[in-house]
């Protein structure tokens, strides 16, 4: 597996090990830091890299930026362009996972709103572990965040420290991952990913006002359904007591990718097997990211 050789601050590439923010500054002690998971996929055929959906994941990082009240934001440009000079710098010969993190980097109090800095990482990223056998979860006792109180749809390392505790808890209990609620009581997302179930032959998931992340990888399922089949995802809110009568489930994300869900709360999920509608979105999401079809072109952006 490649190494990384570079990691890029404000702009500048510096050696991987030698990346610095001072403990104080608020990104530490508040963590006033936004970030975003992006993908760069390699066409083994081609052997090219296409950067996966980054217009959308930077004209997120601009929303949280806003909605976090930073003294500045980066054009969406200026960092498409940082991130593919990273990416070249680091020479990698498979796929590539770029952590970004915009953030305040002053020490101050804590209404501090700048200086405004970003640091980027290029690393490689194995293969979800489930990604073949699937996952078993747990509903957890950790109610998700609302928006109310720490804004979900915000990418802000503030809101995983939630995330943190249901998987703490859940790999205690002897599960790979967990399913968290709304303080309604209704299904929410996973603490690193959305979740999809199949009910009566329809797809469906959590809708927007159900405490989720705006997920980019959650539209491109959504959007790759219904070029595949036709119909529409289901998006509405989800009783607990509806997951366990699910035939099929998977969770999406950036990091995960599309990982299946086999069994919930020690219950089987259909056979416990991999579904197929599972497998059919999980073939189409790769075909589309790795550019092996002209489907969805504008999703892809080449390092020229």
């Amino acid at each position: 597996m490649w190494q990384p050789k570079y990691i890029m601050q404000d702009g500048d590439l510096v050696p991987f090990a030698d990346a610095r923010i001072h403990p104080l500054s608020l990104s530490v002690a508040y963590a006033t830091t936004i970030f975003e998971g992006v993908r760069a996929y390699h066409n083994r055929q081609t052997g090219e890299h296409a950067l996966f959906r980054v217009k959308e994941h930077l004209a997120r990082l601009t929303g949280g930026m806003k909605l976090m009240r930073f003294d500045r934001t980066f054009e969406p440009g200026f960092l498409e362009d940082a991130l593919v000079r990273l990416i070249r710098a680091n020479e990698p010969d498979d796929d590539v996972y770029v952590r970004l993190l915009v953030y305040i980097g002053g020490i101050g109090p804590m209404t501090t709103t700048g200086p405004v800095n970003f640091t980027a990482a290029a690393i490689p990223r194995e293969k979800p572990k489930y990604a073949e056998t699937g996952m078993s979860l747990c509903v957890s006792s950790w109610t998700r965040l609302s928006d109310n109180a720490s804004p979900p749809r915000i990418k802000t390392t503030a809101n995983y420290h939630n995330s943190r505790l249901a998987l703490l808890q859940a790999k205690a209990d002897g599960y790979d991952g967990a399913i968290m609620l709304t303080n309604q009581g209704k299904v929410s997302e996973t603490p690193i990913a959305c979740i999809f179930f199949v009910k009566n032959g329809k797809l469906i998931t959590p809708h927007s006002s159900s405490d989720i992340l705006e997920s980019i990888t959650r539209d491109t399922v959504i959007q790759l359904y219904k070029e595949t089949t036709g119909e529409n995802v289901v998006e509405r809110e989800i009783d607990r007591s509806e997951i366990y009568l699910a035939e099929e489930a998977f969770i999406c994300g950036t990091g995960q990718e599309i990982i299946p869900v086999v069994s919930i709360d020690r219950l089987l999920i259909g056979t416990g097997d991999v579904g197929p509608v599972t497998s059919l979105l999980r073939k189409r999401y790769f075909d589309v990211a790795r550019g092996n079809t002209i489907d969805f072109p504008s999703w892809r952006t080449p390092l020229l």
